[in-house]
């Protein structure tokens, strides 16, 4: 059974940083296509950042110069640490999983998801 686990989230200031953590159990993530994404009410759900099989990085690109995605492979966790942190940043934030290897960003590609993990940025 496939799970992931994420957590790290909380309520900041504006300027501040948080790492996002996703624990994965059941799936090797160091073979497959991993991504994290968020989502607020009445939005679509859009990906921030997507790490490949072959360490290939994707992020979009509104949040480039802040967020980084990495992994760890010895502990089978995927990380995304978000830095100067802007109410917009504000969301529901998931890592996915994908069986296949192929990367993009984009949700539907994605077929295992964790419950998520709340970032309230106040200003």
């Amino acid at each position: 059974q496939v799970q992931l686990v994420e957590s790290g989230g909380g309520s900041v200031q504006a300027g501040g940083s948080l790492r996002l953590s996703c624990v994965v159990s059941g799936y090797i993530i160091s073979y497959t296509c991993m991504g994290w994404f968020r989502q607020t009410p009445g939005k679509e759900r859009e990906a921030v950042a997507t790490l490949a099989n072959n360490g290939y990085i994707r992020y979009k690109d509104s949040v480039k110069d802040r967020f980084t995605i990495s992994r760890d492979n010895a502990k089978n966790t995927l990380y995304l640490e978000i830095t100067s942190l802007k109410p917009e940043d504000t969301a529901m934030y998931s890592c996915a999983a994908r069986r296949a290897s192929g990367c993009v960003m984009e949700s539907r590609i994605f077929d295992y998801w964790g419950q998520g993990t709340q970032v309230t940025v106040s200003s």
